[in-house]
């Protein structure tokens, strides 16, 4: 009896000076509450267009630009739902020759360019609304690049629109791509329903 309880003392100890490593827990994300899809009118009526944002959004002018004030008036963000933590950004341009139009449409594609060193696919999606005389690329922009998703809408002649999409927190395509799956329908919205003036 007494060596089955040095035994088991033995066992004890020895058990008791070996650390055992922590075990990591499984990664998880939190849980994102989406806002009911609703839609409003744009409301600026400093722009030369409408179309239907989300009504979860806030309208926010943009009074500067690196100090600077913006090239138009109609330069403004869509900041998403608290919980989303994004912003959807606006330029606009009036178009006032065919090589400015050139011009836009050359930067357009250069600052989605930018991307290439961080993104693992860049998706090019024709935009053709011709009853409306909008027409555009969209991108969608796979991987951990900052800005996943962007667009530019032209009738070609006097008007350029652009945006982009932003999140506010480290781009991980994981984690983010719920969210951004939900954003672009909305963007995609914005597309199908903008109206020149």
């Amino acid at each position: 009896m007494r060596m089955l309880m040095l035994v088991g003392l033995v066992l004890f100890l020895a058990s008791c000076s070996e650390e055992v490593p922590p075990v990591p827990k499984p990664r998880s994300y939190p849980r994102v509450e989406y806002p009911a899809r609703q839609y409003t009118a744009l409301g600026a009526d400093y722009c030369p267009f409408t179309f239907e944002r989300p009504a979860s959004t806030t309208l926010v002018q943009e009074t500067s630009y690196f100090d600077e004030a913006p090239a138009d008036p109609c330069w403004f963000n869509l900041k998403l739902a608290p919980q989303l933590n994004g912003t959807l950004h606006f330029s606009y341009y009036p178009i006032s020759s065919p090589e400015q139009w050139e011009e836009l449409r050359d930067e357009a594609f250069q600052l989605v360019g930018v991307h290439n060193q961080r993104a693992s696919d860049i998706q090019e999606i024709v935009i053709h609304r011709d009853s409306a005389r909008v027409h555009g690329v969209a991108f969608d922009i796979a991987g951990p690049a900052a800005s996943p998703f962007q667009f530019f809408l032209t009738d070609s002649t006097e008007h350029f629109l652009r945006g982009a999409l932003y999140f506010e927190t480290q781009p991980n395509p994981d984690s983010l791509g719920p969210v951004i799956a939900y954003v672009k329908d909305d963007i995609l919205r914005i597309v199908q329903t903008l109206e020149w003036e």
